[in-house]
């Protein structure tokens, strides 16, 4: 496991929390679009040179000022030591936020029945049947479906989300998305923000982001399929 950058304080990742924010290397995805480039790739070749138990004595110092540890990436669950780090977490009386991309359901349920996670959220690209030309990922894509079952059935807090971005989600894409989740609590819909790409050739120069109208229209086709459709 190797750790790709910290975020030292967050008012935003963790609903309800004051947390920080631990990135973990390597994605077994490649979205176009993502953000994060540096994280993307073999989980033993990208990170900076700060290791595990840098950063428990970095909680150690911060008890009493951080209330949790939102567990980012890359994609955490690719990790077999991710339990033995969450259990050390939750030792020191942090609340743990998963982030994932749920290509790993079997590793999610061991850490929802070991009571590991507090909090879990799952990104959900696209239709599940379109990720392997979408998103080039290197997963079987019924284990998004076994996961967003899992996530719903787990009694554990828990949120979807997706990103907005052209031409790869359309309005036809959030209703299968928001079916798939129908009776889901929050549903979370998150605009493209242009930064760092993985692939900006992918765009050919063409602005990918939807208008505040259009995600107007997205947020209303959802909410009729969730608790809760929000923007973020």
């Amino acid at each position: 496991m190797r750790i790709g950058g910290l975020q030292k304080h967050s008012f935003i990742d963790y609903p309800g929390k004051i947390s920080c924010v631990l990135f973990l290397a390597g994605c077994n995805f490649s979205c176009p679009y993502c953000h994060n480039p540096q994280l993307v790739g073999s989980p033993g070749v990208a990170g900076e040179p700060l290791t595990i138990e840098d950063f428990l004595a970095f909680l150690s110092e911060r008890r009493g000022l951080l209330e949790g540890v939102v567990i980012s990436g890359g994609e955490p669950t690719l990790h077999r030591d991710l339990p033995d780090l969450c259990r050390r977490i939750t030792h020191m009386g942090y609340a743990v936020k998963m982030d994932t991309n749920g290509s790993q359901p079997q590793m999610l349920r061991r850490l929802i029945t070991e009571n590991l996670v507090d909090y879990l959220a799952m990104d959900i690209k696209m239709e599940p049947d379109r990720y392997v030309g979408g998103v080039t990922c290197q997963c079987d894509t019924g284990a998004i479906l076994d996961s967003l079952e899992l996530l719903m059935a787990s009694g554990v807090d828990h949120e979807f989300r997706t990103t907005c971005v052209k031409p790869l989600v359309t309005s036809e894409t959030i209703e299968c998305i928001a079916r798939l989740i129908q009776g889901s609590r929050l549903y979370a819909l998150q605009p493209f923000k242009a930064s760092r790409l993985l692939r900006p050739d992918y765009f050919n120069g063409a602005d990918p982001s939807y208008s505040e109208a259009e995600m107007d229209g997205f947020q209303r086709i959802a909410a009729a399929w969730v608790e809760t459709c929000t923007r973020r």
